[in-house]
């Protein structure tokens, strides 16, 4: 089998098919697309992905994108464990509602929020105003709500029962990206706390690995709020 990922680990969804390939000991080629030098928009890489984005998996000569999408492909290979990717019906459809929900649920507030106060600055030169911060923000906290309450906090270790499943892989490195604009779910949320610790403990050393740029800028954005 000859599988090759290419992905840029400051996208969360590259995060975390990295971290999941890792850790199911997969023996992937990784190739890295630099997305801050815009080699998604080279013309050789939109023959990859016509959509222009990461992560896309090349599993011998069979290209696809979207991470759900690849998981799910996957998974159906036998590439991911069972333990991580439930072939039981009911358990796998309770993963994927998980991950229909995050879509719009929880990606789409995290991303923004951390685009507009941290990328927008940094790529177009754009601040943003206190009130649009304040209102990003106000979205995200009201997603990150749901997670706390509706998919954590009821019992279980993790969002789909007692055991760890890609749902929680793919939720955790959600919430690191708006870490990198100075907001911490873990601060504000006790069930999401709690329940992070153990994502990272499971998927590391990996889940550490695919963090370490992310985690620079974290402090040195913290070292510099300081001054």
């Amino acid at each position: 089998m000859t599988l090759k990922l290419y992905y840029d680990l400051m996208s969360q969804p590259s995060r975390a098919l990295y971290i999941l390939l890792k850790a199911s000991k997969c023996n992937f080629e990784a190739n890295y697309v630099d997305l801050r030098k815009g080699e998604h928009y080279a013309e050789g890489y939109s023959k990859i992905n016509r959509l222009q984005k990461v992560p896309v998996i090349d599993h011998n000569g069979f290209l696809l994108s979207e991470s759900v999408a690849i998981i799910n492909y996957l998974s159906r290979e036998g590439v991911i464990p069972e333990t991580l990717y439930p072939r039981d019906s009911r358990t796998c459809a309770l993963v994927q509602e998980y991950l229909e929900w995050q879509h719009i649920g929880l990606r789409l507030h995290c991303a923004m929020y951390f685009r507009v106060k941290y990328m927008d600055p940094i790529l177009f030169g754009r601040t943003p105003s206190e009130e649009q911060i304040k209102g990003y923000e106000q979205r995200m906290v009201s997603a990150l709500e749901l997670l706390d309450t509706k998919w954590l906090g009821r019992g279980t270790d993790f969002i789909v029962g007692n055991t760890v499943t890609v749902a929680d892989l793919w939720a955790a490195c959600e919430l690191e990206q708006p870490r990198m604009a100075g907001f911490d779910a873990k601060d504000k949320f006790p069930n999401i706390a709690t329940w992070w610790v153990k994502v990272r403990q499971h998927f590391n050393p990996y889940y550490d690995e695919a963090h370490v740029i992310l985690n620079k800028i974290v402090q040195k954005e913290q070292k510099t709020s300081k001054l």
